[in-house]
C-alpha cells in the first residue's frame, strides 16, 4: 500500500514547481520546492513510492518538464487523476512518471489515505475497493520500464 496525497482539480505546472525556481542548476536543487504554494513542507513529507491522485486538468499551465521530473526525484511512484493535461502527461510518459487516468477513484480516496496501484492490470485498490484505470499500452509501459523516451532509445538502439 501508498500513501495519498490529495490534489484538487486544475493543479498547474506552477503550483507543482513554481517559475522562480526554474533557475535552480537542476532537479535535485529544484524538488525541495514542489508543491510549495499548495502544502510547504510537501516535499519533506512525501516519500518514494507515495501516489498523486487529483482531478481534472492535473499540470495544466506551461509545458514546463520540471513539473513532472520534480515529482519523479521526490519518489512519486505514480500520478492518478481523472484528467490531464496533454504536454503533461506526454512530459510524464517521456520522464519515465506513470501517469493513470482514473475517472472514479477521486472520491473514494483521502488525502494520507492509503492506495494500492497495479500498473500493468491497471488497478487501484482503496478499503479493498477495486477501481478500473487506463491501462497504459504496451509501448508506454515500455518507456516507463526503461526509465523514460530516452532510456528506452537507447536500450533499442543497444
Amino acid at each position: 500500500m501508498n500513501k495519498v496525497w490529495k490534489f484538487h482539480n486544475d493543479v498547474d505546472t506552477d503550483q507543482i514547481i513554481a517559475s522562480q525556481y526554474l533557475l535552480l542548476p537542476d532537479i535535485e536543487a529544484m524538488k525541495q520546492y514542489t508543491f510549495e504554494s499548495l502544502d510547504p513542507d510537501f516535499a519533506k513529507k512525501a516519500q518514494p513510492g507515495d501516489l498523486i491522485v487529483a482531478g481534472e486538468n492535473f499540470g495544466c499551465g506551461s509545458s514546463r518538464e520540471q513539473a513532472p521530473s520534480v515529482l519523479k526525484a521526490l519518489g512519486i511512484k505514480a500520478v492518478i487523476a481523472k484528467s490531464f493535461a496533454r504536454i503533461f502527461y506526454r512530459n510524464s510518459i517521456n520522464i519515465g512518471l506513470p501517469v493513470i487516468v482514473c475517472k472514479d477513484l477521486y472520491e473514494h480516496v483521502e488525502d494520507g489515505g492509503q492506495a494500492d496501484l497495479d500498473l500493468s492490470a491497471g488497478t487501484v485498490t482503496v478499503d479493498g475497493q477495486v477501481f478500473s484505470c487506463t491501462k497504459l499500452p504496451e509501448y508506454m509501459q515500455n518507456i516507463l520500464n526503461a526509465g523514460g523516451l530516452i532510456a528506452s532509445l537507447n536500450k533499442e538502439e543497444a
